[in-house]
Parts: C-alpha cells; sequence; structure tokens
C-alpha cells in the first residue's frame, strides 16, 4: 500500500463544493488533494444540474419548434441524450482543468477514515493511506429511496431517469418538488405523458401560491396530471410498465405508467464507508454535520460543505461554503452569511426566489411593501413570447432596505441575480428604481416593480412625518 504523507489539505468528494474548494486550497498555497469515488464533478456535473438542464433547454426547444412547424421538431430524444452527455463531457473536462491548472493532485477512488489525519483511499486497483492536516467533506447527496418503492427496474431516481435511452410512453412522478416538476415537464414536452403525485396542496410547495399558479397553468398546457394530497403506498411491476396505488382522501386510486420516477428529496451522504463514527463525528438525525460559522465540524481540522451541512441543498450553496472552508483553513477570518441564497426552478415558466417572501413576513408579523410588475408589457418580453409572469420586491415600508424578492418568468433564473446582490448590500427599492437598465431588457421589470415598491415607502415617511 503507498502512502501519502502529511498534506496540507484533503477535499473528499469533487462536486461543485469540493472542486471549488481544493482550487481555492491550491491558490491560497496549500498542499492539495481531491479524492473522488464517482466522476470528477460530482453529482451535479454528471447526473445532475448540468445533464437535467441540458435535457429541460432541449426539451423547451422542440416544443418551440412543434409549435410553429411540426417538420421541423426533427430532435429526437436520443439526440436530445446525446447533446446532454456532450454538454457533461464539456463540462466534466473543464473541472478536470481548473484543478489541474491550480496544481490540485486528482486521485479516483473512495476515502475511509482511519483516524483524525488519516484516510486510506481505495481505488481500482490500489489502496493508499493519506495523511493530511485538514480535510474538507463534500461528498454531497443522493435521492431518497421510498421503502414501499425501491429503486430498480422501472421505479427510477433522477439518475436513471436522465439516463433513459428512448422517451417513455408514460411516466408517474412522486414527489411535485422541484427536482419532479422539472423533469416531469421535460418529459411531457417530449411527448410522454405524465402524472405528477404530491403529497401536499400544491407543487413546488414553499413557493407562494401566486407564483406556482402560473407553472401549474403551463403544466395543464403541456398535458401533465397533477393530483394533490396523494401517496404513493405500492406498485406492481410486469414486463410493459407497472400499475402504482395511491391514496387521496383515505381513498386508494390506481395509475398506469411505463415508469416510476421518485423524487421525494435527497440524502446526505454522510454514511457508509467514510467512517464517520470511527474518528467520533457525529451526525444528526438527517445525517448532517453540525458545523460553525466557517464550516469547521465537531473535530476543529475537519470541515464539512454542501448538502451534508445544514442548508439548503443547493449547487451554488456549496460553492460558496467551500471558499470560506478552504480560506478559514488558510488563516483569513472568512465566514458564511446566508443572508441571499437564491432558490431557481428551471421550469416553464422559470421560478426564483431570494430573501423574505410576502407571505413569510405576514406569518411572522414583519412590516413590509411590495412593489410588483409584469412581464405582459415589457417589450422584450413580448417580442420574445415570453409576457407570461411577474417580478414581486419585497422590502421594508420605511427605510426602503430590501428584503426579499420573488421571479416566476422567462430568465428568472438570471435576473434573480441582481435582486441577491440588492439584499447582500443592503440596497434600497430606490435604488433599483434608479439603477439605469438597458431598454428593452427583461430586467426592467426588476426597476419597475421597484419603482412601485419606492412610492409606497415615500408614502410611508410622508405619513410619519
Amino acid at each position: 500500500m503507498s502512502e501519502l504523507k502529511q498534506i496540507d489539505t484533503l477535499v473528499i468528494g469533487s462536486g461543485p463544493g469540493g472542486y471549488a474548494a481544493a482550487v481555492r486550497s491550491a491558490q491560497l498555497g496549500m498542499t492539495t488533494v481531491v479524492v473522488e469515488r464517482g466522476q470528477i464533478g460530482g453529482v451535479c456535473t454528471n447526473i445532475g444540474c448540468i445533464p437535467s438542464k441540458s435535457l429541460i433547454a432541449e426539451a423547451h426547444r422542440y416544443s418551440l419548434h412543434s409549435q410553429w412547424n411540426h417538420a421541423v421538431a426533427s430532435v429526437s430524444f436520443e439526440e436530445a441524450q446525446a447533446f446532454k452527455q456532450a454538454v457533461v463531457n464539456k463540462q466534466s473536462g473543464g473541472v478536470h482543468y481548473l484543478l489541474r491548472s491550480a496544481g490540485v493532485t486528482i486521485l479516483e477512488g473512495e476515502a475511509s477514515f482511519i483516524d483524525q489525519h488519516t484516510v486510506v483511499m481505495k481505488g481500482p486497483e490500489t489502496e493508499q493511506l493519506i495523511s493530511f492536516k485538514y480535510a474538507i467533506l463534500a461528498t454531497g447527496s443522493r435521492p431518497i429511496e421510498l421503502q414501499a418503492l425501491p429503486f430498480g427496474d422501472r421505479i427510477l431516481s433522477s439518475t436513471e431517469a436522465l439516463s433513459l435511452s428512448q422517451l417513455p410512453a408514460s411516466l408517474v412522478v412522486i414527489g411535485g418538488g422541484y427536482i419532479g416538476v422539472e423533469l416531469g415537464q421535460m418529459f411531457a414536452k417530449f411527448g410522454t405523458k405524465v402524472t405528477i403525485l404530491e403529497g401536499g396542496e400544491q407543487v413546488l410547495p414553499g413557493f407562494e401560491a401566486d407564483l406556482t399558479a402560473l407553472v401549474g397553468r403551463q403544466l395543464n398546457t403541456d398535458g401533465v396530471t397533477i393530483i394533490t394530497g396523494a401517496k404513493a403506498v405500492k406498485a406492481e411491476q410486469d414486463t410493459e410498465g407497472l400499475t402504482l396505488h395511491y391514496l387521496k382522501n383515505d381513498e386508494e386510486h390506481l395509475v398506469r405508467a411505463e415508469y416510476a420516477l421518485v423524487t421525494v428529496g435527497r440524502k446526505p451522504n454522510t454514511d457508509g464507508s467514510l467512517g464517520l463514527d470511527r474518528i467520533g463525528l457525529p451526525t444528526t438525525s438527517r445525517g448532517l454535520i453540525e458545523t460553525d460559522e466557517q464550516c469547521r465540524t465537531a473535530i476543529p481540522h475537519i470541515f464539512a460543505i454542501g448538502d451534508i451541512a445544514n442548508g439548503p441543498a443547493l449547487a451554488h450553496k456549496a460553492s460558496y461554503e467551500a471558499k470560506v472552508a478552504a480560506e478559514a483553513i488558510a488563516g483569513e477570518p472568512s465566514a458564511v452569511d446566508y443572508k441571499a441564497i437564491p432558490l431557481v426552478v428551471f421550469s416553464e415558466p422559470e421560478l426564483a426566489s431570494v430573501g423574505l417572501t410576502e407571505t413569510e413576513c405576514k406569518a411572522k408579523a414583519i412590516p413590509v411593501v411590495v412593489g410588483k410588475s409584469s412581464f405582459s408589457i415589457n417589450g422584450r418580453a413580448l417580442a420574445l413570447k415570453a409576457a407570461v409572469g411577474f417580478v414581486k420586491v419585497v422590502a421594508d415600508p420605511v427605510s426602503g432596505i430590501v428584503m426579499g424578492a420573488q421571479i416566476v418568468g422567462a430568465e428568472a433564473s438570471t435576473l434573480i441575480s441582481e435582486l441577491a446582490l440588492a439584499i447582500e448590500m443592503g440596497a434600497t427599492v430606490e435604488d433599483l428604481a434608479m439603477t439605469i437598465h438597458p431598454h428593452p431588457t427583461m430586467g426592467e421589470v426588476i426597476m419597475e416593480a421597484a419603482g412601485n415598491a419606492s412610492k409606497k415607502t415615500q408614502e410611508n415617511k410622508q405619513n410619519t412625518v
């Protein structure tokens, strides 16, 4: 067994958190090794964010072409899969390049702790001991498996669904969160008959009803059947498909489909062979690792970031924490500040939210003003035939400081960054309204929504004088 002695920083996992941590660590002058048991780039690059958004983009293009001319809609699902894989390969290659350019050593294998300063890495052909001063755990997460519907054959996780070689004729999606809606709508746009079963009162729980209503309307247009208040209980598989049994209002119902896709959440990868129990590093009942403001765990020289730490399981959160952890190891005073973490759903229309919502503020009796503006009168949106949606800005009623914002509509995933920056900078709605936005662009709707909120704050100031 070979041995790599006393490196500065060991990073376990090479996803958006892991590779960002490794690159930043190396930039700060530390000898850095990243260990990856799967593919470089992790889940996000290879079987999650990048492949799903590639297929979603292809589905949108297919749908648009179909509306204009059925003869033009020649992109098959198989061609879409080839396009997706080309994007994945390029992105994974980019991660390889970033790591190597920074001077990071890449090792392929599975790391398991022996003690608090040593892991054994089991590779395809060899085993290697690695001694380290510091470690950053970025092991990510995996789809939650339902006991009544174990993965296999015709019961798929998002991983298998994104790798189907042929378009299924029908699909039942269990779970109406962002993954279920994104993938369900993607398949529907390619022509699959899709049914979404959601246990709550609405799909996309956590987003406000006025935003999700527009997504629900488009799902209906795409032919997706949504059944809320439904609980899947079992599935009977055969050679042609499966019959799913679910409960609604205490009554049992059946739905027939070629495949079932289970999207009920993700589970942190802190169990198994990683060996956290061996070094005395505890996890919560949900399998998460508690960390401080610098991403340190209960063992001061070991850090945890991304899906295995508290907070939303988002790639951009992991990348943000990665830099904090690497800089903390280097002795810099970096610390996490979750003031504004944008949430995005790549549905049609897109959804995006950052900071507080109007609903949250009402529930907590927090006084706010709300400015709203529609895409329906925006010249760019009309030109793009994407006039469905609106921007909502939530602000302090007197100071006008931006506290939150929500967008439903085309380009919401891009537009939300301006509002996240506004929150981080302590900007006011007047700042946004007085910022010159290029014309004609979708961003003008943010300016107008902020202007509407600014009028209300001015009125409040006058009333308090």
